[in-house]
């Protein structure tokens, strides 16, 4: 490996998520959205935590930072095999979703909000 190899960016570690109450943002990660938890270690220096979930074996996670500027659209865009499954889920848990989008030749897909207004899309 040359260092020019070395010097390259090889994937996405994990993307931030701002929210207002860390305790109710795990909850809703985990308890609505069946994430697993990853990390959850306090930092003094910021006034909270460093709390991250992920689904199950996924290398990418989300980091649910403590931030005033929550309610924004995150850009994040979760993958399912049956999304339209997993609207009914989440519709049953209480979650925000909008209407499942089924076009012809695009996947499935649907946006919600988790506690704070974020909002998030999961695809097939």
């Amino acid at each position: 490996m040359t260092e020019q190899d070395n010097a390259r960016i090889t994937g996405i570690g994990t993307v931030a998520v701002p929210v207002t109450d860390q305790d109710k943002a795990l909850e809703f990660y985990v308890g609505v959205l069946g994430l697993e938890k990853r990390m959850d270690v306090p930092l003094e220096q910021i006034g909270g935590r460093w709390i991250t979930v992920a689904p199950n074996g996924a290398v990418t996670s989300i980091a649910l930072i403590p931030g005033e500027s929550a309610g924004v659209d995150t850009g994040i865009r979760l993958n399912a095999g049956d999304v339209p499954a997993v609207h009914a889920r989440l519709k049953e848990r209480g979650a925000d979703v909008d209407d499942l989008l089924q076009w012809p030749g695009v996947p499935p897909m649907f946006t919600f909000r988790d506690q704070d207004g974020n909002v998030l899309v999961i695809v097939e």
